[in-house]
């Protein structure tokens, strides 16, 4: 039985993997830990791999690309009415699987390096922003109580 399409639901330490056959029969089933994704997925021929985007998902679908495989990168809420029963690593896996198949399913594209950190830069800029605003905005209000009104 060759795996044509690999649904991955990933986690912090352990993934669940769901694999399918051409006729969408399931084959594989199996938990693997962080350290052992590479190895597997390098032993493994070149396959249509769906991962939903989230964190590490872009570095995932790097390491997988350089191995061979196709990797397709979903929104959640596009894999979310896949899910057949109570929501578990298992059940979300193979709803990635099936989702990834689907014709008229958008796809997240796959970052860079460069791309991820540039956007970790903007990222971190923003939040300082926030902070600081926050932070003017909390004095301004504590000055308003004795009195004291600053103009924005």
């Amino acid at each position: 039985m060759k795996i044509t399409t690999i649904g991955i639901d990933l986690a912090k330490t352990v993934f669940q993997i769901h694999g399918v056959d051409v006729q969408g029969k399931a084959i594989l089933r199996k938990q693997l830990r962080r350290n052992e994704m590479a190895k597997f997925f390098a032993n493994l021929e070149p396959c249509l791999i769906g991962i939903e985007a989230c964190g590490s998902s872009h570095h995932w679908a790097r390491k997988l690309s350089e191995f061979g495989h196709t990797v397709k990168l979903m929104p959640p809420q596009f894999v979310k009415p896949y899910v057949k029963t109570n929501k578990h690593d298992m059940a979300d896996a193979e709803a990635i699987c099936e989702a990834v198949n689907r014709p008229n399913m958008r796809y997240v594209s796959v970052k860079t390096v460069e791309q991820q950190a540039i956007l970790s830069v903007h990222r971190a800029r923003q939040s300082f922003v926030k902070t600081r605003t926050a932070q003017s905005n909390q004095i301004r209000g504590l000055l308003s109580e004795f009195g004291i009104v600053i103009p924005l």
